[in-house]
């Protein structure tokens, strides 16, 4: 088969496309055909600095496509039935293999590409709302990195749990779209003081809840905002800095930090049935998956440069 590989951590340039053997289905997994792959954040910090399992490796966490073989102890899906999968590597080829505990079936008229970019963002912004955020309805909650996957799930999820949703983005016009996913106060963050906005918003009470993929030197500034007792759901390292924060800076006002990874839970029913549930409600229309661009597999290095340029709107998608 093919795939987009890389013999060492380094820029997009490092990416490959070439020649690999065909994944082995393991007893508990199945093997799919991959039609969609979408390209996570995680995939391109694992490229630049990661371990590499195999060599060459083939990175990527997600990817749909449709079942070609079952292991023998595979009993709830079949050959032929569309699946959206999740594993630590593997999804930046025509064929991957995955334990059958992180495939879920893809319901009848959701696009396969949308069901792509579905498990790993929706269940992180569910997750970080409520399962560690524990948003009530009518509290504030303010969105790092707002046009991101993870943001746009987040926004969607919180506002229609009744909540006040405050996002960053990093232009106006990103802004302006997010409001049609229920965006109620947008800030840009790199014309606008992030800190005085929000107090502003909020008229100096801060916000409940922050969810924050980006990290960094962010990280101190979703603290500054919290109101008394706020929390934070730290998910990520979009910024690509050392995390360092004053911890002081919580004390007073009894603010909690928590990480969060959606992988350490992936395998538990709470996870797999609500990841289920975020499926087939946007399978009803209930949730959008926004799809920003579309690349060939072939050109993985150009996907990834592009989202690394942070222009994207959504999940970038590679078709084999």
């Amino acid at each position: 088969m093919k795939a987009a590989v890389y013999y060492e951590n380094g820029p997009p340039t490092v990416l490959k496309y070439e020649d690999v053997p065909d994944p082995e289905c393991p007893d508990d997994g199945i093997v799919i055909q991959v039609e969609a792959v979408s390209i996570e954040g995680g995939d391109t910090l694992n490229r630049l600095g990661g371990d590499l399992a195999t060599v060459p490796h083939v990175v990527g966490y997600q990817a749909a496509g449709t079942i070609l073989e079952t292991g023998s102890n595979v009993k709830d899906l079949k050959v032929g039935q569309r699946v959206t999968t999740v594993n630590m590597y593997g999804s930046h080829a025509e064929k991957r293999a995955v334990f059958a505990a992180t495939a879920w079936p893809v319901p009848d008229g959701l696009d396969i590409r949308q069901a792509a970019a579905i498990p790993v963002p929706f269940g992180t912004a569910h997750d970080c709302l409520f399962e560690f955020g524990h948003l009530k309805r009518g509290e504030t909650v303010l969105i790092q990195a707002g046009a991101g996957a993870v943001g746009l799930a987040a926004i969607q999820i919180a506002k229609r749990e009744g909540a006040t949703v405050i996002a960053t983005a990093s232009s106006q016009e990103k802004l302006d779209r997010l409001k049609e996913f229920g965006l109620d106060h947008g800030i840009n963050y790199r014309e606008q003081d992030l800190v005085a906005e929000v107090m502003k918003i909020t008229e100096n009470r801060g916000v409940d809840l922050v969810v924050d993929p980006v990290g960094g030197s962010t990280l101190q500034k979703s603290i500054d905002v919290l109101s008394y007792r706020g929390r934070v759901s730290m998910v990520g390292r979009a910024g690509r800095e050392p995390m360092t924060v004053d911890v002081q800076s919580m004390m007073a006002g009894n603010r909690s930090l928590t990480g969060v990874f959606l992988g350490a839970e992936i395998f538990s029913p709470r996870v797999r049935e609500n990841i289920q549930s975020l499926i087939d409600e946007a399978a009803k229309g209930e949730l959008k998956v926004v799809l920003d661009k579309e690349f060939k597999l072939s050109e993985a290095a150009e996907a990834h440069a592009y989202i690394e340029g942070r222009s994207a709107f959504g999940r970038v998608i590679m078709i084999p």
